[in-house]
């Protein structure tokens, strides 16, 4: 296991609390330079000055923002190692987006895949290799992903059902993520940390309040983890020997589990929404090195 992150850069995202402040910390002990990113100037903040790194501002609201934030990294990073999309929100009410998406959909899919992309030719230039690891979640089991609406304007709002599809979409994401680049030294997997106790429930007062009140029963509470523990994950799949034999994995805290829902193992699907995705956030459908192969054409 690769315990020595010295002279390696790690960004985290959703880095101010919780999952990724315990993360940042830890990997500021292994020694890496710490891209600590976050929506609180004053969290974030102080969890960078704790760690030794550098705080980086976003508002996953808005895709502007987002590339924004990947010029920041990217004029202020010679390289990058890991990139940890952590961040993410559950919202009981509809809420709509600067770039007027569903708001769960856009923190939790389309605003990491935007960054991810941004960020992967620095990525995959990273003499070790480099992982993109992207925080999931269990809800996606029951979940469903429909390709023509995204936004969930259907059957009415319902806030865990939709945030289901969006952890539903990270899976897909990442399979998709770890397709696109075979023949490079990146990788990609995600994972869900269990049932911890994070600011992702911020902007959800209801299921805010039941995690900090009474209405949890001892045994509930005695189930939820901490911080650290939720992070352990994380830190395995970006330390772990033979990153491909994680790629395109997905791990149920730290064991690799075949997914447990008959869309997350659909390509067709993974693919179907990589090019929506790429569609809504400006990017190219395809990636240089997929319209060479397409064509015939011989790599670089």
């Amino acid at each position: 296991m690769t315990q020595d992150f010295r002279g390696k850069t790690v960004v985290i995202t959703g880095a101010s609390a919780g999952i990724g402040a315990a993360a940042a910390r830890r990997f500021g002990e292994l020694g890496a330079t710490v891209a600590v990113v976050g929506r609180s100037p004053e969290k974030t903040a102080a969890v960078a000055a704790a760690v030794g790194g550098r705080a980086h501002l976003v508002d996953y609201g808005s895709l502007d923002d987002v590339r924004r934030l990947a010029t920041d990294l990217l004029d202020t990073y010679d390289r990058i190692d890991v990139l940890a999309n952590n961040a993410g929100a559950i919202f009981t009410s509809r809420k709509t987006s600067a770039d007027g998406h569903e708001m769960t959909f856009q923190v939790n899919h389309l605003a990491p895949f935007l960054l991810t992309n941004l960020l992967l030719d620095r990525l995959a230039a990273s003499p070790d290799g480099a992982r993109v690891i992207n925080t999931g979640s269990m809800r996606y089991r029951k979940a469903h992903l429909d390709p023509d609406d995204l936004d969930s304007t259907r059957d009415g709002y319902r806030g865990m059902r939709v945030y289901g599809a969006s952890k539903l979409a990270t899976i897909l994401f990442t399979s998709e993520l770890a397709r696109r680049t075979q023949g490079t030294d990146v990788t990609a997997s995600t994972f869900h940390p269990g049932s911890v106790a994070t600011d992702v429930m911020r902007d959800n007062a209801v299921l805010g309040t039941i995690m900090k009140s009474r209405l949890l029963g001892k045994a509930a509470k005695a189930m939820i983890l901490s911080p650290e523990q939720g992070a352990e994950p994380l830190l395995h799949l970006a330390t772990t020997p033979g990153p491909d034999t994680v790629n395109g994995a997905y791990f149920h805290r730290l064991t690799r589990e075949e997914p447990k829902n008959e869309q997350a193992r659909d390509q067709a699907l993974a693919r179907a929404l990589w090019e929506r995705s790429a569609e809504l956030t400006g990017l190219p459908v395809s990636s240089p090195r997929q319209q060479d192969e397409s064509s015939g054409a011989p790599k670089a």
